[in-house]
């Protein structure tokens, strides 16, 4: 599977093969979660675990609820003053129905130089990727610069009340010296138009804000008119909040992706004129206006409604689940505004929440994880962006460490990266595992 033309500093072609290998045969770990608790990652767990271990590394697996595991490895650097680097990604994955995919989501097969399987981009790829690196660094002696600590966690497509949220909170002292780290979401081919491949590196994330509605009336027969109808309460406050259009709210990371991307197509807006229209910009942005569209706002769409038990009943209560996020300092505006639409007759709570995020796209790191990219691709451009969702970069922002989103992936002008995410027939290019297991290789020894 190895290249002749690789860069005389990339990996041997043991560790190209290892990372397909590794992420057919994590896929095939079934480590399905469907929230409130049902999953286990621990054979996953315990199959990084041993790979790492193998190279005299001494990982840790850690757990909140039995069955739930984590791994923890520092691999110590050359420089012990160089703050140390965390590189993070998942186990788990979203649940998949095998009747509706072109191939088993749990087979990990490898056919036509792709490999498939829930978890080929979501992120057992990344996870394949580090564990190839850091086994190719043991086999050649190599020694990173700073202290890199890796993290394998549990529960982050739910609550990562068991993985990255359970670590940061009880056992902080694992990422002692950590200032920044990498993970999930960023690096890929965004191809957006003819001869223009961009590479947007994740640089925030707005915050999750996960709401429960409920709405209290008066129980009674449904034949009998009732004014304190808590379903009709309830479905007015719904309709308001999936209506409203929020307004816009330009964070620096925002901006600078704008700003980058519209002069790759030559278009230099002014941000701060009077009447500037983001809507405008992004139309003339094509493609690419897909990486911003989602965080110029704040957002609020229902996504579940639970109201009675018979036709003929009007019951006395009804719920509903709203999937909030949050631009970075969009806080106080979002609560403001849902006690305005959800009004006096519907309370609402957060079921759960975590905070939005930047990262400066004006820092040395930034500065390198561009520079590792267009090493491997020279013609590719290089651009800042903001996550629409959430990774395990907020928990481990609570211990002071910036993230950024760099999981490197050459694509194909027509593989639809994102569509893939939490999709069917979720699957990845054997040489974009490639691409990114060098890039991150050349990265991690420089940064």
């Amino acid at each position: 599977m190895a290249e002749a033309t690789a860069p005389q500093d990339s990996v041997d072609a043991l560790a190209l093969d290892e990372t397909v290998t590794f992420t057919s045969e994590l896929i095939r770990i079934d480590t399905t979660n469907r929230g409130g608790g049902d999953c286990r990652e621990r054979p996953a767990a315990e199959y990084v675990a041993e790979r790492l271990a193998a190279t005299g590394l001494e990982p840790a697996l850690l757990e909140r609820t039995p069955g739930r595991t984590n791994v923890v490895a520092r691999i110590p650097g050359s420089d012990p003053a160089a703050p140390a680097l965390l590189v993070h990604g998942h186990l788990d994955v979203v649940p998949a129905e095998a009747a509706d995919w072109t191939v088993h989501p749990f087979s990990g097969e490898v056919r036509d130089g792709t490999v498939w399987g829930r978890g080929a981009i979501d992120m057992k790829n990344m996870d394949a990727m580090v564990l190839a690196v850091v086994r190719f660094w043991a086999r050649a002696g190599i020694r990173p610069r700073r202290d890199i600590v890796i993290a394998y966690t549990a529960d982050e497509e739910a609550s990562a009340e068991d993985g990255s949220g359970f670590l940061a909170d009880r056992h902080a002292g694992l990422f002692d010296g950590c200032t920044e780290g990498i993970s999930e979401s960023g690096a890929f081919t965004f191809h957006a138009g003819p001869n223009l491949p961009l590479y947007p590196i994740g640089a925030g994330e707005r915050g999750t804000g996960w709401l429960k509605l409920t709405a209290h009336g008066k129980a009674g027969h449904g034949s009998k008119v009732n004014r304190a109808n808590a379903v009709s309460a309830l479905s007015a406050a719904v309709a308001r909040i999936g209506e409203y259009e929020w307004p816009v709210r330009l964070t620096p990371t925002v901006r600078a992706a704008l700003i980058e991307i519209a002069a790759l197509h030559g278009i230099h807006p002014d941000l701060d004129a009077p009447g500037f229209d983001v809507d405008e910009l992004l139309g003339k942005m094509g493609p690419a206006a897909a990486l911003v569209a989602p965080t110029v706002r704040n957002s609020s769409n229902p996504t579940m409604l639970e109201a009675g038990y018979k036709v003929n009943v009007i019951p006395g209560h009804a719920t509903a689940h709203i999937d909030g996020r949050t631009v970075p300092g969009g806080d106080e505006e979002f609560r403001a505004t849902l006690d305005r639409l959800t009004g006096p007759a519907v309370d609402w709570e957060f079921a759960h929440r975590e905070v939005a995020l930047q990262a400066p796209v004006d820092s040395l790191t930034y500065a390198k994880l561009r520079a590792a990219i267009e090493r491997f691709d020279p013609d590719g451009h290089v651009v800042p962006y903001c996550m629409s969702g959430g990774t395990d970069a907020k928990q481990f922002s609570r211990l002071g460490i910036t993230g950024y989103g760099f999981s490197p992936l050459k694509l194909p002008v027509g593989f639809d990266y994102q569509a893939l995410f939490h999709g069917v027939d979720e699957r990845v290019p054997v040489d974009a595992l490639h691409f990114g297991v060098r890039v991150l290789d050349h990265y991690l020894r420089t940064a």
